[in-house]
């Protein structure tokens, strides 16, 4: 009997065994090195290296000319930019811009003065309308932030230099013959002239703050440049004129 009982122990066993052999055993898991994988790096480090980016530019741009001389009134010029620029790509996303734009801009403003000729205190006007046209070289650094597959946010800053071409003033006087007399006089112009020939000085530099995205080619950008000098050639005692700039542009490169 002792016999039998331990011959049914070792049968009960071995089918045990071999029942655990039929039952299924999950996969081996194979581990995911897609993160530690140097090629991801390596993209970036291709993306990033040192190169030249061309584009083409266009947009708008609007121009205060910020003055405290009676000569010179301030007004607002709306307009349009257009031109070229080619980026230098250096390391950790930063690059250099530079290029030359042509920008062609316009605005109206009155200016008023008491008259000469009329009794109490009537006044009398000039219509402004000006036409400036200038060259502008922008020296800017930019720093580029990815985002999302080539979708990049960037930041720039740096000086830019307008180079005036002409800013032809086209004046319309609404004046008696006494106050006209008297503010030529007073050195003040009554009919259309280039600002650029005598008053004015044609290097403007500003210096510039903006940013924008970026999608494959394609970059929308904005900023603002704020004029460092007067542009006044010969100043007087409190004579001063700077003008300030903003645009938003579309640029595509190639």
């Amino acid at each position: 009997m002792k016999r039998l009982g331990y011959l049914c122990i070792v049968l009960a066993l071995g089918t045990a065994a071999a029942w655990a052999d039929d039952v299924p055993q999950p996969a081996m898991q194979i581990a995911d090195n897609t993160f530690f994988d140097p090629t991801r790096k390596q993209e970036d480090v291709e993306r990033y290296q040192f190169g030249v980016e061309y584009r083409i530019e266009a947009g708008y741009v609007q121009h205060w000319q910020r003055s405290r001389d009676i000569l010179f009134p301030d007004m607002y010029l709306h307009g349009v930019r257009v031109g070229a620029t080619f980026t230098f790509k250096l390391p950790l996303h930063f690059g250099l811009q530079t290029g030359l734009l042509y920008t062609l801009v316009a605005g109206r403003n009155e200016q008023h003065f008491r008259s000469q000729d009329a009794p109490s205190l009537q006044m009398e006007y000039i219509k402004h309308r000006v036409v400036e046209h200038n060259l502008t070289v922008p020296v800017r650094v930019y720093y580029t932030v990815p985002l999302w597959k080539q979708l990049n946010m960037f930041f720039y800053t740096g000086p830019q230099l307008h180079i005036g071409l002409a800013e032809n003033d086209y004046m319309e006087p609404h004046l008696s013959d006494g106050t006209k007399q008297w503010l030529e006089n007073q050195g003040i112009k009554t009919s259309a002239y280039d600002r650029m020939a005598d008053e004015l000085i044609r290097a403007n530099i500003q210096w510039g703050l903006g940013g924008g995205l970026e999608w494959d080619c394609y970059r929308l950008q904005s900023g603002y440049d704020f004029g460092l000098n007067s542009l006044i050639k010969h100043p007087q005692l409190k004579q001063y004129m700077s003008e300030w700039g903003w645009f938003v542009s579309f640029s595509y490169r190639f």
